[in-house]
């Protein structure tokens, strides 16, 4: 029994992640950054730009982003109620300043490698909508 053969897929369904971006359902390709999916929306994300640390894993072995990087989600309004984290290809423990900064926006998180980040945020988006659930997501060749 297919119980979401009528529910529409998202245009910010993730169809291929590649070692250097995303491609998404509606045909739109992010090369050479990572992704930031909220409210339908697809954004280049680049927490390890320039002004930003380059590694994402600070010296605890954890994985860290600047608060700045959560920017956008500050904004949106009503918040998703979840933000699922694709960490590239690895997992690693999130840093309690991330951590932190996530639970200040209203927002539960859940962290995985990003192959299983983008599944389970095609599942929750098709299942809950896209106003629901918001990803971050680093692509599959980054190397922090």
């Amino acid at each position: 029994m297919d119980m979401l053969g009528q529910t529409p897929i998202p245009s910010t369904s993730i169809e291929v992640c590649n070692p250097d971006g995303f491609q998404f359902n509606s045909g739109v390709i992010i090369e050479n950054s990572g992704a930031l999916l909220c409210g339908g929306e697809a954004f280049s994300w680049r927490p390890w730009g320039s002004s930003s640390p380059k590694s994402l894993i600070n010296g605890k072995g954890q994985f860290e982003i600047p608060e700045q990087a959560l920017g956008v989600l500050s904004l949106v309004w009503p918040r998703p109620d979840l933000l699922i984290i694709g960490m590239g290809g690895g997992i690693w423990p999130l840093a309690p300043e991330t951590r932190r900064a996530i639970s200040g926006l209203g927002m539960r998180v859940d962290v995985m490698d990003t192959r299983n980040a983008s599944s389970q945020f095609n599942l929750l988006a098709t299942e809950r909508g896209v106003d629901e659930v918001a990803a971050l997501l680093v692509p599959l060749g980054w190397r922090g």
